[in-house]
Protein backbone atom coordinates (compact mmCIF):
# COMPACT_ATOMS: atom_id res chain seq x y z
CA UNK A 1 0.00 0.00 0.00
CA UNK A 2 1.41 3.44 -0.79
CA UNK A 3 2.80 5.66 2.16
CA UNK A 4 -0.17 8.02 1.01
CA UNK A 5 -2.50 5.73 1.63
CA UNK A 6 -1.05 4.67 4.88
CA UNK A 7 -1.16 8.18 6.02
CA UNK A 8 -4.40 8.71 4.96
CA UNK A 9 -5.96 6.16 7.04
CA UNK A 10 -3.95 7.07 9.55
CA UNK A 11 -5.12 10.27 10.18
CA UNK A 12 -8.69 9.11 9.54
CA UNK A 13 -8.36 6.84 11.96
CA UNK A 14 -7.05 9.48 14.72
CA UNK A 15 -9.97 11.56 13.63
CA UNK A 16 -12.55 8.77 14.25
CA UNK A 17 -11.06 8.21 17.63
CA UNK A 18 -11.09 11.82 18.28
CA UNK A 19 -14.39 12.86 17.82
CA UNK A 20 -16.05 9.57 19.78
CA UNK A 21 -13.80 10.62 22.69
CA UNK A 22 -15.01 13.88 22.39
CA UNK A 23 -18.71 12.47 22.30
CA UNK A 24 -18.19 10.45 25.24
CA UNK A 25 -16.67 13.04 27.34
CA UNK A 26 -19.16 15.48 26.13
CA UNK A 27 -21.87 13.15 27.40
CA UNK A 28 -20.23 11.96 30.41
CA UNK A 29 -19.97 15.57 31.59
CA UNK A 30 -23.59 16.13 30.73
CA UNK A 31 -24.91 13.46 32.65
CA UNK A 32 -21.96 14.29 36.07
CA UNK A 33 -22.42 18.06 35.64
CA UNK A 34 -26.41 18.09 35.55
CA UNK A 35 -26.21 15.64 38.61
CA UNK A 36 -24.77 18.04 40.77
CA UNK A 37 -27.42 20.28 42.44
CA UNK A 38 -27.87 24.23 42.52
CA UNK A 39 -29.76 24.71 45.80
CA UNK A 40 -32.63 26.87 45.87
CA UNK A 41 -32.78 30.10 47.94
CA UNK A 42 -33.95 29.54 51.37
CA UNK A 43 -36.68 31.23 53.24
CA UNK A 44 -38.34 33.03 50.41
CA UNK A 45 -42.64 33.66 50.21
CA UNK A 46 -44.54 31.70 47.77
CA UNK A 47 -46.05 34.88 45.63
CA UNK A 48 -46.13 33.76 41.81
CA UNK A 49 -46.53 30.29 40.17
CA UNK A 50 -44.28 29.50 37.38
CA UNK A 51 -43.93 25.87 36.00
CA UNK A 52 -41.26 24.12 33.47
CA UNK A 53 -42.61 22.29 30.75
CA UNK A 54 -40.42 19.34 28.73
CA UNK A 55 -41.77 17.80 25.50
CA UNK A 56 -39.47 15.42 26.51
CA UNK A 57 -36.12 17.06 24.52
CA UNK A 58 -37.01 20.77 24.97
CA UNK A 59 -37.47 22.91 28.29
CA UNK A 60 -39.98 25.78 28.18
CA UNK A 61 -40.01 28.41 31.22
CA UNK A 62 -43.67 28.89 31.89
CA UNK A 63 -45.05 32.52 33.03
CA UNK A 64 -48.46 33.81 34.02
CA UNK A 65 -49.09 36.11 31.31
CA UNK A 66 -50.15 39.11 33.78
CA UNK A 67 -49.58 40.30 36.96
CA UNK A 68 -48.36 42.98 39.22
CA UNK A 69 -44.95 42.49 38.23
CA UNK A 70 -45.05 42.43 34.72
CA UNK A 71 -47.74 42.39 31.87
CA UNK A 72 -46.12 39.83 29.04
CA UNK A 73 -48.93 40.75 26.78
CA UNK A 74 -47.55 44.07 26.43
CA UNK A 75 -44.39 42.38 25.25
CA UNK A 76 -45.46 38.98 22.98
CA UNK A 77 -48.71 40.17 21.47
CA UNK A 78 -51.18 38.16 21.06
CA UNK A 79 -51.87 39.13 17.32
CA UNK A 80 -48.51 37.79 16.46
CA UNK A 81 -50.43 34.35 16.58
CA UNK A 82 -53.33 32.60 15.15
CA UNK A 83 -55.07 32.64 18.11
CA UNK A 84 -58.87 33.65 17.70
CA UNK A 85 -59.82 33.64 22.22
CA UNK A 86 -57.39 35.50 23.91
CA UNK A 87 -59.82 36.21 27.06
CA UNK A 88 -58.63 32.80 28.87
CA UNK A 89 -55.22 32.68 28.19
CA UNK A 90 -53.40 33.20 31.68
CA UNK A 91 -50.25 31.49 31.14
CA UNK A 92 -47.25 31.87 28.42
CA UNK A 93 -44.68 29.17 27.40
CA UNK A 94 -40.97 30.28 26.23
CA UNK A 95 -38.25 28.80 25.18
CA UNK A 96 -34.52 29.82 23.82
CA UNK A 97 -33.20 27.95 20.88
CA UNK A 98 -31.72 27.62 17.84
CA UNK A 99 -33.08 29.24 14.87
CA UNK A 100 -32.67 26.55 12.44
CA UNK A 101 -34.03 23.92 14.32
CA UNK A 102 -37.28 26.05 15.09
CA UNK A 103 -38.19 27.33 11.53
CA UNK A 104 -36.69 24.65 9.23
CA UNK A 105 -36.86 21.25 11.26
CA UNK A 106 -40.54 20.36 12.08
CA UNK A 107 -39.78 17.02 12.39
CA UNK A 108 -36.40 15.23 12.87
CA UNK A 109 -36.82 13.66 9.14
CA UNK A 110 -36.15 17.08 8.69
CA UNK A 111 -33.23 17.77 10.25
CA UNK A 112 -29.93 18.10 7.19
CA UNK A 113 -26.31 18.20 8.05
CA UNK A 114 -25.93 21.54 8.03
CA UNK A 115 -28.58 22.86 10.60
CA UNK A 116 -26.73 20.58 13.16
CA UNK A 117 -23.66 21.49 12.66
CA UNK A 118 -24.64 25.42 12.54
CA UNK A 119 -26.67 24.88 15.95
CA UNK A 120 -23.29 22.44 17.69
CA UNK A 121 -21.25 24.75 16.63
CA UNK A 122 -22.85 27.75 17.21
CA UNK A 123 -22.93 28.92 13.85
CA UNK A 124 -26.46 29.95 13.26
CA UNK A 125 -28.90 32.55 15.03
CA UNK A 126 -31.44 31.85 18.00
CA UNK A 127 -35.21 31.97 18.76
CA UNK A 128 -37.49 32.78 21.23
CA UNK A 129 -40.50 30.27 20.60
CA UNK A 130 -43.71 31.82 22.81
CA UNK A 131 -46.90 29.76 23.07
CA UNK A 132 -50.28 31.24 24.86
CA UNK A 133 -51.49 28.36 27.20
CA UNK A 134 -55.20 28.62 28.62
CA UNK A 135 -54.27 25.93 31.61
CA UNK A 136 -51.47 24.28 33.36
CA UNK A 137 -51.63 20.54 34.50
CA UNK A 138 -48.96 19.20 36.89
CA UNK A 139 -47.55 16.10 35.73
CA UNK A 140 -44.21 13.79 34.95
CA UNK A 141 -43.36 16.54 32.30
CA UNK A 142 -44.96 20.07 34.06
CA UNK A 143 -43.68 21.12 37.16
CA UNK A 144 -44.99 23.92 39.61
CA UNK A 145 -42.96 25.96 41.11
CA UNK A 146 -43.75 28.45 43.64
CA UNK A 147 -41.23 31.98 43.66
CA UNK A 148 -41.50 35.27 45.12
CA UNK A 149 -41.95 38.77 43.60
CA UNK A 150 -38.35 39.92 43.91
CA UNK A 151 -37.38 36.40 42.43
CA UNK A 152 -39.91 36.72 39.42
CA UNK A 153 -38.43 39.90 38.95
CA UNK A 154 -35.19 38.97 38.79
CA UNK A 155 -36.51 35.79 36.18
CA UNK A 156 -38.67 38.50 33.64
CA UNK A 157 -35.37 39.99 33.60
CA UNK A 158 -33.20 37.22 32.73
CA UNK A 159 -36.35 35.80 29.70
CA UNK A 160 -36.48 39.76 28.77
CA UNK A 161 -32.75 40.19 28.08
CA UNK A 162 -32.82 36.88 25.40
CA UNK A 163 -35.08 39.01 23.02
CA UNK A 164 -33.79 40.53 20.59
CA UNK A 165 -35.93 44.04 20.58
CA UNK A 166 -36.77 47.21 17.84
CA UNK A 167 -36.14 50.58 18.47
CA UNK A 168 -38.89 51.02 19.95
CA UNK A 169 -38.30 48.03 22.41
CA UNK A 170 -40.02 45.27 21.74
CA UNK A 171 -39.50 41.92 20.79
CA UNK A 172 -38.75 41.38 17.07
CA UNK A 173 -41.35 39.20 15.78
CA UNK A 174 -40.47 36.86 13.30
CA UNK A 175 -42.62 36.40 10.33
CA UNK A 176 -43.17 32.82 9.80
CA UNK A 177 -45.25 29.63 8.58
CA UNK A 178 -43.80 27.23 10.38
CA UNK A 179 -45.68 28.03 13.25
CA UNK A 180 -46.31 24.73 15.77
CA UNK A 181 -50.41 25.56 16.41
CA UNK A 182 -52.48 28.21 16.65
CA UNK A 183 -51.11 29.84 20.24
CA UNK A 184 -47.27 30.56 19.12
CA UNK A 185 -45.21 32.66 17.70
CA UNK A 186 -41.22 32.82 17.02
CA UNK A 187 -38.91 36.08 17.94
CA UNK A 188 -35.60 36.62 17.48
CA UNK A 189 -32.97 35.88 20.13
CA UNK A 190 -29.86 36.98 21.47
CA UNK A 191 -27.27 34.83 22.15
CA UNK A 192 -25.53 31.65 20.32
CA UNK A 193 -26.66 28.12 20.61
CA UNK A 194 -24.01 25.76 20.70
CA UNK A 195 -23.19 21.92 22.43
CA UNK A 196 -22.41 24.03 25.58
CA UNK A 197 -25.39 26.28 25.37
CA UNK A 198 -28.94 24.62 24.40
CA UNK A 199 -32.70 25.18 24.74
CA UNK A 200 -32.49 23.43 28.31
CA UNK A 201 -28.93 24.91 29.40
CA UNK A 202 -30.74 28.36 28.83
CA UNK A 203 -33.95 27.16 30.76
CA UNK A 204 -31.05 26.05 33.39
CA UNK A 205 -29.86 29.22 33.64
CA UNK A 206 -33.34 30.87 33.81
CA UNK A 207 -34.09 28.67 37.14
CA UNK A 208 -30.69 29.90 38.63
CA UNK A 209 -31.19 33.32 37.79
CA UNK A 210 -34.33 33.02 39.99
CA UNK A 211 -32.68 31.12 42.77
CA UNK A 212 -34.57 28.17 42.16
CA UNK A 213 -33.41 24.41 42.40
CA UNK A 214 -31.05 23.85 39.19
CA UNK A 215 -28.14 21.52 38.02
CA UNK A 216 -24.75 23.21 37.97
CA UNK A 217 -24.61 22.61 33.99
CA UNK A 218 -27.02 20.75 31.47
CA UNK A 219 -27.42 20.10 27.75
CA UNK A 220 -30.99 18.27 28.16
CA UNK A 221 -34.08 18.45 30.07
CA UNK A 222 -33.34 15.44 32.08
CA UNK A 223 -30.81 16.67 34.60
CA UNK A 224 -33.86 19.77 34.98
CA UNK A 225 -36.66 17.51 35.72
CA UNK A 226 -34.80 15.29 38.25
CA UNK A 227 -34.11 18.34 40.92
CA UNK A 228 -38.05 18.40 40.79
CA UNK A 229 -39.36 14.67 40.72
Amino acid sequence: MPKVFQRLLKYTGYAVLFFISFVLLYLLSAFCLSRITVDKEKDTPAEVTVYILTNGVHTDIVVPIKNDVFDWSSQVKFSNSHLADTAAVEWLAMGWGDKGFYLETPTWDDLTFSTAFKAAFGLSTTAMHTTFCRTMTESRSCKKIMISQPQYKRLVQYISHSFQHNVDGYPIYIHTSANYNDADAFYEASGRYSLFKTCNSWANAALKSCGQKACLWTAFDTGIFLKYE
